[in-house]
């Protein structure tokens, strides 16, 4: 059976989608991160990305993890690759021209997308007003509008990333471009991908995981 460590608030969040979208049952361990711990060391402190039990699963210390009839994989674009290819379906690439592709789209997404949509939602909602810094925050912004008329150009065609059908690419992409939703100005200027990911997070399969989300202590 499927075990996906980590909480809803993480990037967790991700492989619960698709394994939502499959149908796949799965064991949830709701591993949360250190750094939101008062004091990690303390007794009684659940279960984190620092206690010993987990670095045994993942030395790394990050989440999400899973562990797949044995198989233990880390990177949540990776695993979401893995479960989707393994379950097939319309969710997995339906050749090798398509796998190429989602995997090029899931890099993309970790390279262009994220290191800058992550300080957009860290410098205006994630972290405490004191902490956020708004110069961090329009420089990333100031960086996402390439790669978001990369995005806006791909979608002209389908509206979606690959194969012309929602499937595990787009899962990965639009988890990396939630973070940047409290810039509404990047997707007013690539309508495209403004419209995309309202249909990503319109999927029942989303709503049920978000909602878990929204369930979870901040």
């Amino acid at each position: 059976m499927l075990t996906i460590y980590g909480v809803y608030r993480s990037r967790a969040s991700r492989p619960i989608w698709l394994a939502n979208e499959l149908g796949i049952r799965f064991n949830h361990v709701p591993v949360i991160q250190a750094n939101r711990l008062a004091d990690p060391a303390a007794t009684g402190a659940p279960l984190h990305t620092r206690s010993a039990e987990f670095l045994k699963v993942n030395p790394n210390g990050h989440i999400p993890s899973i562990n797949d009839d044995g198989l233990v994989l880390h990177e949540s674009l990776a695993i979401n690759l893995y479960l989707a290819k393994k379950h097939g379906g319309p969710l997995a690439p339906a050749n090798v021209a398509e796998d190429g592709q989602m995997s090029m789209w899931a890099l993309w997404a970790a390279t262009e997308v994220e290191p800058h949509s992550i300080q957009v939602i860290y410098h205006t909602v994630g972290k405490p007003p004191a902490e956020r810094d708004p110069k961090i925050a329009r420089a990333a912004i100031d960086a996402l509008h390439a790669p978001f008329a990369v995005l806006n150009q791909e979608l002209a065609a389908t509206g979606f990333i690959v194969g012309g059908r929602f499937t595990v690419a787009d899962i990965n992409v639009a988890e990396v471009m939630r973070y940047a939703m409290t810039a509404p100005e990047l997707f007013d200027a690539a309508p495209r991908v403004k419209s995309w990911l309202a249909t990503c997070h319109a999927r029942p399969a989303y709503v049920d995981m978000m909602a878990k989300r929204n369930a979870e202590p901040a």
